[in-house]
């Protein structure tokens, strides 16, 4: 049995190593996504400020019975100037322990998210990951509702 709750300040710990775990797979695939030397301490940094600042940001985890966190959701509050819908929900990290996949866990922590994005004034739940994440592709394809909507291009300079 898993929980899923709101983030703590005490649970940062826990989901630095998540977030750096994230960080490390998006390298695999593109080398533009290779995580910084710092990467935890950017980490600690980020997550502890979106705690603090609950009316922009959220923050989720899927805790065990033994109090271990295995999933971490952080999706970001934002206006969209000149679209409508104008509030849009931004699932900008989203990481489940290898162990704890492909048991609903997922589909539960993004079903969670939508709601209380939705209780925080959001009408459009985007969700952002490497155009190569095929896992993430097939993840959102399959919860149904979710499409491709922007494409980000890069070059090194």
């Amino acid at each position: 049995m898993v929980t899923i709750r709101e983030a703590r300040e005490s649970d940062v710990d826990a989901m630095v190593d998540l977030v750096v775990r994230l960080k490390r797979l998006n390298s695999e695939f593109d080398p533009l996504f290779s995580a910084r030397n710092d990467c935890a301490e950017r980490a600690r940094e980020y997550l502890m400020n979106a705690i603090r600042d609950n009316k922009n940001h959220l923050i989720l985890v899927a805790e065990d019975m033994g109090g271990k966190i295995v999933g971490v959701l952080k999706a970001d509050i934002r206006e969209r100037l000149f679209y409508s819908p104008s509030i849009e929900g931004a699932i900008v990290d989203f990481y489940v322990m290898p162990e704890y996949r492909r048991k609903g866990l997922g589909r539960m922590m993004l079903e969670r998210a939508i709601t209380m994005l939705r209780e925080r004034g959001a009408q459009l739940i985007t969700a952002e990951f490497p155009t190569q994440n095929q896992i993430a592709i097939n993840f959102y394809n399959k919860m149904g509702g979710f499409r491709s909507l922007v494409s980000i291009y890069a070059r090194e300079t």
